[in-house]
């Protein structure tokens, strides 16, 4: 007979009036991994973070670990989102902050980030160096927390996870973040593991997932539901397709035929040299691909572009017609477009309702400090509506399940009608369903004149409308060209 190694009854969660797990029972056998995937705002994250003790729950768990094993008696559980602090134990960071230079030195490098962790958790320093040079990550041990993307910090939280070797280790949304070849050596990682006696489970409805993962379930009616295979998996119920709302059908007002336009581009921190020599030039109504590994400069090519880097005005960028720096003030540039980024969903103002990330849009803050005038309302109205986030205008952003976050941001995004959309990983914890919606309003929209760059790793999960590609390679161009409409 095979040893249970969790054993939980009637567990119970609720967030104020919601009810997210209802009396779940569930028990863990030795050697059993297991995916658990599923609906969008079912409960998953939730379950993970009370197996490892983050929430407050009712009912039981047991937990038997192998008091033989070598390996911490330890449930560590990694985030989709990870929140760092400051030297001083703050979190209390703005979004531009990661690219100014005055500002970089608050927060440990990575070097000193694992000394800590290996100190805090009794491990050998030497060990995490397989880790660091398996995930091509030796070249930012002297890299601030916050200068690192998101995908960047991913990496970080699963070199941690995969240097302690606890014998349950959550991961949610392991992929998160991660190029192709980051995500096949997670799961070599993984399976490593496996055979080493770490039992995993996955939060993710990714089918690109380690051999070792034996057993699948999903949430449904706060009870956790067995299946035989992913592919079981229940899907979001396709979204209504609805017109775009008549203010995003009329075609941006742009005077300029070029949008964006750079010559031999250079940006550098102290002795790390993060773009070389970038020349690009976008167009009026262009829709381009943006591609590379993590780490390549793809977040900092951006950030040239909306304003948020202070050396673009030590470099020849010209943006809507103006050079930088000849007048223009953020604020100006920020009129004509529109972003979503991982790191602008991070340090979006928590205390934010629905209704207000949406309206911020239109004043370009991270938040809501100013009355509305009735056209203004007559926006958030329609794209309440339109992105089906009616129901829940009044909750707190963060109360929402990720993929309607997301969502939420895209309407902020598109709600003044910008002539260009930055998207930058749009899609991380999006499931299938919702990508394929979030899409084809990026390919509804496009279709009205708006010029777009639109970073993503999956090939299989990009809008139909790109039509020009550009990667980036440790800084560098590796190849501008043009690229068949996506299926």
């Amino acid at each position: 007979m095979i040893n249970p190694f969790v054993h939980i009854t009637h567990l119970s969660l609720q967030y104020a009036h919601d009810v997210i797990l209802d009396q779940l029972n569930w028990q863990i056998l030795q050697g059993e991994h297991w995916l658990i995937g599923g609906k969008s705002g079912s409960g998953k994250s939730s379950l993970g973070k009370a197996l490892a003790g983050l929430e407050k729950t009712s009912g039981d768990m047991q937990f038997f670990f192998n008091k033989s094993s070598a390996l911490p008696a330890r449930v560590l559980y990694v985030s989709n989102w990870y929140q760092f602090t400051n030297l001083e134990g703050d979190r209390n960071f703005y979004y531009q902050q990661r690219y100014n230079k005055q500002q970089r030195n608050d927060t440990l490098t990575v070097y000193a980030e694992l000394m800590h962790y290996a100190k805090e958790e009794s491990l050998a320093f030497e060990e995490v160096e397989k880790y660091l040079d398996l995930f091509d990550f030796i070249d930012f041990k002297n890299t601030q927390l916050i200068e690192l993307s998101s995908g960047e910090h991913k990496k970080l939280q699963l070199i941690k996870a995969l240097w302690l070797k606890p014998q349950l280790l959550i991961i949610d949304e392991p992929y998160t973040g991660l190029d192709k070849a980051s995500r096949k050596k997670l799961n070599h990682f993984l399976e490593e593991l496996a055979e080493a006696g770490v039992q995993l489970i996955l939060i993710t409805n990714d089918e690109n997932i380690p051999n070792c993962i034996n057993r699948f379930a999903e949430i449904e009616n706060g009870k956790l539901k067995h299946l035989s295979s992913i592919q079981n998996l229940s899907k979001d119920v396709a979204r209504e397709q609805k017109p775009l709302p008549h203010f995003l059908q009329e075609e941006p007002r742009e005077s300029a035929d070029i949008f964006v336009h750079m010559e031999n581009i250079h940006v550098r921190y102290g002795e790390k040299e993060v773009l070389k020599n970038i020349s690009w030039t976008v167009r009026k109504g262009e829709k381009w691909l943006l591609q590379g590994h993590n780490g390549s400069g793809k977040s900092t090519l951006l950030s040239l572009i909306n304003g948020d880097h202070p050396q673009a005005y030590a470099n020849e960028i010209h943006l809507f017609g103006n050079k930088r720096g000849s007048g223009e003030s953020i604020w100006d540039i920020k009129a004509h477009l529109g972003i979503v980024s991982p790191e602008l969903h991070w340090y979006f103002d928590k205390t934010a309702k629905v209704w207000q990330a949406i309206a911020s849009g239109l004043y370009d803050s991270i938040g809501l400090f100013r009355q509305l005038n009735y056209e203004q309302q007559q926006r958030v109205t329609q794209l309440l509506d339109f992105f089906e986030l009616t129901t829940c205008k009044d909750r707190l952003l963060t109360t929402l399940p990720l993929g309607k976050q997301r969502l939420v941001l895209l309407a902020r995004t598109v709600i003044k009608n910008p002539s260009l959309l930055i998207l930058d990983e749009p899609c991380q914890g999006l499931d299938y369903a919702q990508t394929e919606h979030f899409n084809a309003v990026v390919n509804e929209l496009c279709s009205f004149g708006k010029t777009l760059i639109y970073v993503g790793h999956y090939e299989t999960q990009l809008p139909s409308c790109l039509e020009n590609k550009i990667v980036l390679e440790k800084g560098e161009i590796k190849t501008i060209q043009k690229i068949a409409a996506y299926a």
